[in-house]
């Protein structure tokens, strides 16, 4: 265990270090997000929605704070397979799938800290109907606060099984791209879930991208009511659970059967 959380240590602080990057990805996210807005006021004044305007500028600044949790990926873990490098990993004493997940995990809560945390206080000053709105409860928040916990967790196992892909294929390309489209359209980046025909939520809810951030943003609203709260946290610890176990599955049988070329 002190392995792994010294590697989630160490990519925190490499994180630390691309701040010309952050500085260009918040002012790109704040300028997508007050887009957003003004598209979505513009809907609601020829056609108002169940869904308060307040309740959907929330949902559109902690999309864009988080935003990179749902794209970023371990450039050097690509790199590594692609060359064949990884083999050199394969003779640490640890685990690999637990090794690169902790680098993972550190690469997309810190990537996020750093840009969601200056967004959210921008937004946070904007006018009512623009901004971020403080949550319905305390509960709400610390149900909000695990949701989100878990939904890296999501985030993380679905990364490292789109790398096992890669290690088949050589190429990410296709499988990240699928990935890509498949998280921002259902975890509700594009289009607010609860925005989507009633008879499609009760679907797409249940799949493992709306637990990414559109599960934790609805129990931060108040959109889903506390007798909900288990069943959504319970919804999210499962598939946190099956994906993790595919994952760690898929990384054993790529270890047994990886063919390493060159010299």
């Amino acid at each position: 265990m002190k392995a792994y959380l010294t590697v989630f240590r160490m990519r925190n602080r490499m994180e630390l270090q691309y701040r010309g990057a952050m500085i260009g990805g918040i002012i790109c996210q704040m300028f997508f997000g007050l887009i957003l807005i003004s598209l979505y006021r513009a809907l609601y004044a020829g056609n108002p929605q169940a869904i308060p305007i307040e309740h959907v500028a929330c949902y559109v600044w902690m999309q864009q704070a988080f935003f990179r949790m749902l794209v970023s990926t371990d450039p050097d873990l690509l790199d590594k397979i692609r060359s064949g490098n990884i083999s050199y990993d394969l003779c640490r004493p640890v685990d690999m799938y637990w090794f690169y997940y902790a680098r993972i995990m550190a690469q997309k809560l810190m990537g996020s800290l750093m840009r969601g945390i200056p967004m959210l206080i921008f937004a946070a000053v904007l006018p009512e109907g623009w901004g971020l709105t403080l949550p319905m409860s305390i509960t709400g928040l610390i149900t909000g606060l695990v949701g989100l916990f878990l939904g890296l967790v999501c985030m993380s196992a679905l990364e490292n099984i789109t790398m096992a892909f890669t290690m088949r294929t050589l190429d990410p390309r296709g499988m990240q791209s699928l990935m890509n489209l498949l998280m921002i359209t259902f975890s509700g980046n594009l289009l607010p879930l609860a925005l989507f025909p009633d008879s499609w939520q009760k679907v797409i809810t249940l799949l493992p991208y709306a637990q990414l951030l559109d599960g934790p943003i609805r129990l931060y609203t108040g959109e889903y009511v506390p007798a909900d709260v288990p069943r959504i946290l319970l919804v999210q610890g499962i598939w946190a659970v099956a994906l993790i176990i595919t994952g760690y599955a898929m990384w054993n049988a790529n270890r047994k059967r990886i063919i390493v070329q060159g010299g």
